[in-house]
């Protein structure tokens, strides 16, 4: 690998560098969008529980709030009412949809990051093609035209450009991929959390009755 690189030139090391950058986006976000962490199975039918005769106390309010993405935005609902014991149905969901916001920017971190290395590195790969391409005609004019040049100077140029220009699209394609995959998680996501919210909205302005 060390010797690719080598051979490749100095256009290659932002491709290395966008590459290491994807690989600990990706590791980050797999760790961060783990179903445990953003929304628990089990999370909105045991909230609905602990609350269906009274409001929790705020130690558990504040467990709620702890345990994932989904207990924060429910517990939002909660201390709502704690709060204000008196507010309408529509502040309870504003209240809500205010902590699902933050939620939402919160899982989709990283994303635009992912999918500006997925767009910019097969510019990077092309660019280091280019830098190639001059490499050899300019060895060529120096030699007073083509097919008179020094070989390991053509060679070298082919190397660089053909190096930079398939490094690029192994950084571009896995980055695409993963930006997709995350994409699609997040979205399904916001989803759950959407519904589960207005479950939860409905649920509190029964309760308040």
């Amino acid at each position: 690998m060390l010797s690719i690189i080598q051979a490749a030139g100095w256009p290659i090391w932002p491709l290395v560098a966008c590459s290491v950058l994807a690989m600990a986006l990706i590791f980050e976000r797999f760790v961060a969008l783990k179903p445990a962490r953003v929304a628990p199975a089990q999370l909105l039918d045991e909230a609905i529980s602990v609350s269906s005769v009274a409001l929790p106390g705020p130690d558990v309010v504040g467990q709620l709030a702890q345990n994932s993405a989904l207990g924060e935005v429910l517990a939002s609902g909660l201390r709502t009412l704690h709060a204000t014991p008196q507010c309408s149905e529509s502040d309870l969901r504003a209240a809500m949809e205010g902590a699902g916001r933050a939620v939402a920017h919160r899982l989709e971190k990283s994303l635009t990051a992912l999918a500006t290395i997925a767009s910019a590195a097969p510019l990077l790969g092309l660019l280091g093609t280019v830098i190639g391409m001059i490499e050899i005609f300019g060895s060529q004019a120096g030699a007073g035209g083509l097919g008179s040049g020094n070989p390991a100077q053509l060679a070298h140029g082919i190397s660089v450009a053909l190096y930079n220009t398939a490094f690029g699209l192994i950084v571009a394609i896995p980055a695409l991929i993963f930006w997709r995959y995350f994409r699609s998680r997040v979205d399904a996501y916001l989803l759950t959390l959407e519904l589960s919210s207005e479950t939860f909205v409905r649920h509190l302005a029964r309760l308040r009755k």
